[in-house]
């Protein structure tokens, strides 16, 4: 067996884009390496790009392998090649990074160079970062829903998008749930795009109850998929067309046309199909950008549906929400693993209780730290019996994610 090269050097374009660590298996089932990664981006780029390219992306970068967290690089590396441009993002908050953006297969190679697998692009082109061209439908699925009830769902958010003069193209997530893609002309702001979003979201929920969920609070979705709107906020980003997503199969967010949807499952998008399945019919999606719509139906409905429901909130003068559903914390945890042995460990100490658990009630949520993600167990003791339900007790394990984190403007400060 030869030994493992350090570098390899692939002429891309115009561009010579260096490869370290080529050799390195990212994901160890299907025996893929970092340089097969590569030479599947530079496969599939126009593909790719169409969904990345030419828009600020977050690093979502898998330094350490599939099997530990990702950390989330916002400011490009001071050294980036000239093939990278970048573009300055403003945040709520007060803070700004120049982010990356790439434009060319070299930059697909180079950003994959850096640990990221999938890519997660902003719903904003780099030449004007105050006006989104793209409304993101994240269809995320509670525990316990099948792919058929995920397709129900997906068919009424097209007919609603059809009625307000919108083409929603599909896409796997890489996960288990499905994206829908619409393409609009950049002249409403993010908070104009987040209520379309959620007006869209609302009415599906209004279609199809017991089905969908526009309920932004997990505990209190059931067994439902949620039309996620809130990933059309500000800052926010998806896995864009054609990541590959960090599970075992190297599966892949893959475009579908709306006939495939029913009769298609996400784990059939593998790296190695997805190849075989671009080079014999090209990619789904290649007339989005032809099909630029508006936001003034969903802006319309809005007014007509009137504001949404907001949560109560507690009563302890600070305004918090306040859950309306009976809630125990289980824990905080670094990573996913350590979550799950936690809530294993409440399960084996609350047998009773555990035994009347509906999947949606267990909540194991990824959160997001300042650079990476976190994990919170809570328990549901909705289908629990109120003299059965244990009570809140001292977490298994309590992470904190800000532990050592220093904030702008407080350094020094007692």
């Amino acid at each position: 067996m030869s030994p493992a090269r350090k570098e390899e050097f692939l002429e891309i374009g115009r561009h010579e884009v260096r490869i370290s660590s080529p050799d390195k298996v990212v994901f160890p089932e299907p025996g893929l390496t970092k340089l097969d990664v590569v030479k599947y981006y530079l496969a599939v780029a126009d593909g790719a790009l169409r969904g990345a390219g030419g828009r600020p992306m977050v690093l979502k970068r898998f330094v350490k392998g599939i099997d530990q967290e990702a950390f989330f690089q916002k400011r490009v590396p001071e050294n980036h090649p000239d093939f990278i441009d970048t573009a300055t993002l403003h945040y709520a908050r007060g803070t700004s990074a120049e982010e990356a953006v790439i434009r060319d297969a070299a930059g697909l190679a180079w950003v994959v160079n850096l640990g990221c697998l999938d890519l997660n692009p902003h719903p904003i082109r780099a030449e004007d970062l105050d006006h989104p061209d793209e409304l993101r439908i994240d269809l995320d699925p509670m525990p316990g829903v099948e792919w058929s009830q995920i397709v129900d769902v997906a068919m009424v958010a097209r007919e609603v998008l059809d009625e307000v003069g919108l083409v929603g193209w599909p896409k796997t997530s890489g996960s288990r749930g499905l994206h829908i893609l619409v393409r609009i002309a950049p002249h409403w702001d993010y908070t104009q795009l987040r209520l379309a979003a959620e007006t869209l979201a609302r009415e599906v929920e209004n279609r199809a109850p017991g089905l969908a969920t526009a309920r932004w609070w997990k505990e209190e979705r059931g067994e439902s998929v949620f039309v996620d709107f809130n990933q059309n906020a500000k800052d926010r980003t998806v896995a864009s067309a054609y990541s590959i997503r960090p599970l075992p199969d190297a599966r892949v967010s893959t475009p579908m046309d709306w006939d495939e949807v029913a009769v298609r499952r996400p784990e059939e998008f593998t790296v190695a199909r997805v190849l075989e399945r671009y080079a014999e019919i090209g990619d789904p999606h290649r007339g989005i950008d032809d099909a630029v719509g508006a936001l003034d139906g969903l802006l319309t409905l809005a007014e007509k549906l009137g504001p949404a429901e907001k949560p109560p909130r507690a009563g302890d003068g600070e305004g918090r929400r306040q859950s309306t559903m009976p809630l125990v914390e289980v824990a905080r945890t670094k990573t996913k693993p350590e979550a799950l042995e936690a809530l294993e460990e409440w399960k084996a100490k609350h047998p009773a209780a555990t035994a009347q658990l509906h999947p949606a009630d267990v909540l194991v949520d990824g959160m997001r730290g300042s650079s990476s993600l976190w994990y919170r167990v809570r328990v549901n003791l909705q289908h629990v019996p109120e003299d059965d339900r244990p009570a809140q007790e001292d977490l298994i394990a309590d992470y904190d994610p800000w532990a050592g984190k220093v904030w702008p403007g407080r350094e020094g400060s007692a």
